[in-house]
């Protein structure tokens, strides 16, 4: 799918496809928000202002309070493109947070998704 696209796509159609995900898996929805939370500097009501808004999905990045540095911790592939390899910025932030439900629906513990015991190691 072209980059565009994905970027203009609504975050509040995205919001519930990732939810589900993670739900089909036995995870919570509390979860996925801990999870953008994170990522992304959004609080609750803030991920709850941004679905209901109608914001795109490019501008919930672009707009982020405080994108988390830990991020660049996050390793592996989504959809067959290594994460970390990916060049466009904006495309990267997205695939991020891919990645992070992609592992919380595998069942991997939130600690490990939120790379604390890494980010510390870093230190």
């Amino acid at each position: 799918m072209d980059a565009e696209k994905v970027y203009q796509m609504s975050f509040g159609k995205i919001y519930p496809l990732l939810v589900g995900k993670a739900e089909r898996k036995g995870r919570t929805r509390e979860e996925v928000d801990q999870i953008i939370a994170w990522l992304t500097g959004y609080g609750t009501e803030e991920i709850k202002r941004a679905v209901d808004s109608g914001i795109c999905y490019g501008d919930f990045f672009r707009q982020a309070p405080a994108l988390n540095s830990d991020r660049k911790l996050i390793r592996g592939t989504v959809c067959g493109v290594r994460v970390e390899e990916i060049e466009e910025p904006l495309m990267q932030e997205i695939r991020y947070l891919d990645k992070l439900v992609d592992e919380l629906a595998k069942g991997k513990a939130m600690d490990k998704i939120l790379r604390k015991t890494q980010s510390r190691a870093a230190d």
